[in-house]
């Protein structure tokens, strides 16, 4: 065995050497070609199509499932009477209201019972009776104050004109204003016409009016006329203003000056359309009922109960 390990000793350093050797100067061998892939053995084969399952229930009747069977079939079912057959029912049609007109005049409505006179026997304010007399009484008072007798001004302007033409310029002003509530008011008036020399003449007046019908005032106060001469005499006044049918717009007044002199005028016009005026010479300066003039304009006028902005021309 020895003899034999000493025989191989050169042999495997001989091998060892020759594996450690340099390499790079020697040619490397070409590679394989790739091989091609491998061909179906099947190609070109008629491959038969596969069997198809044959259905176990063709050719069998199944026929359509049958209803189910009515459990009263065969049965007599007694008809459904009406509840309600024999009753009155005051009038009324099969499923609606009664059959009457809805005015409550109609004879097919039962009347209401006249009033007991016990019913009329109590206050006139329900409330009194419970509350007193003297607190409600208050109480009323401020209800009216806070949603019915609602104060207001109103400022009116019918004419404001200025005229320049033919050696002639002049101006004229009609204005009113009121303030108050519904009932009581302070009424003022004033008029006007002059020119830019300094000549003018014109009246203001101060009145109380007091309403006696929604759409009629009673008025009672003073004019007092001014002007360039010595006769401005100051006149009570009474008058009645208000709406008449048809939108006309009236105020009429009567006037007794400090003079003695007793005068009327009498206004009207239309809203919104004509208005014509007659005004005597004497309602002005005094001097008895006498001949006068006219005037006629259109415009727009303010409702007596409203007090609205007015314009004329």
């Amino acid at each position: 065995m020895i003899r034999l390990m000493t025989a191989l000793a050169p042999l495997l350093l001989v091998a060892g050497a020759a594996t450690a050797q340099d390499h790079s100067q020697h040619a490397t061998p070409a590679r394989p070609p790739v091989q091609a892939p491998a061909t179906d053995p099947h190609a070109g084969h008629v491959m038969p199509a596969p069997p198809r399952t044959v259905d176990p229930h063709a050719g069998h009747d199944m026929g359509a499932p049958s209803p189910a069977a009515d459990p009263h079939a065969g049965h007599a079912m007694p008809a459904q009477s009406d509840p309600h057959a024999g009753h009155d029912m005051g009038g009324r049609s099969a499923g609606g209201p009664p059959d009457v007109p809805t005015s409550a005049d109609d004879e097919g409505r039962p009347r209401q019972p006249p009033l007991t006179p016990a019913s009329l026997s109590g206050p006139a304010h329900a409330a009194d009776a419970i509350w007193g007399e003297d607190r409600m009484t208050g109480a009323r008072d401020i209800l009216r104050r806070e949603n019915g007798d609602v104060r207001a001004t109103a400022v009116i302007v019918d004419r404001l004109e200025v005229g320049f033409g033919d050696g002639e310029e002049g101006w004229t002003w009609d204005a009113a204003g009121w303030t108050g509530g519904d009932i009581n008011r302070f009424w003022w008036k004033s008029e006007a016409e002059g020119d830019f020399d300094g000549e003018i003449e014109g009246e203001v007046q101060a009145l109380y009016s007091r309403a006696i019908s929604p759409f009629w005032d009673v008025q009672a106060g003073v004019r007092q006329d001014f002007g360039e001469g010595d006769e401005n005499p100051t006149h009570l006044v009474l008058g009645l203003q208000g709406l008449a049918p048809y939108w006309w717009e009236v105020d009429a007044a009567a006037f007794l000056s400090t003079e003695g002199d007793l005068t009327a005028r009498v206004r009207s016009r239309i809203r919104p359309a004509h208005h014509t005026e007659a005004d005597p010479p004497a309602a002005r300066r005094g001097g008895g009922v006498g001949g006068g003039h006219s005037r006629t304009g259109s415009g727009f006028g303010s409702d007596p109960r409203g007090g609205g902005p007015a314009a004329a021309l």
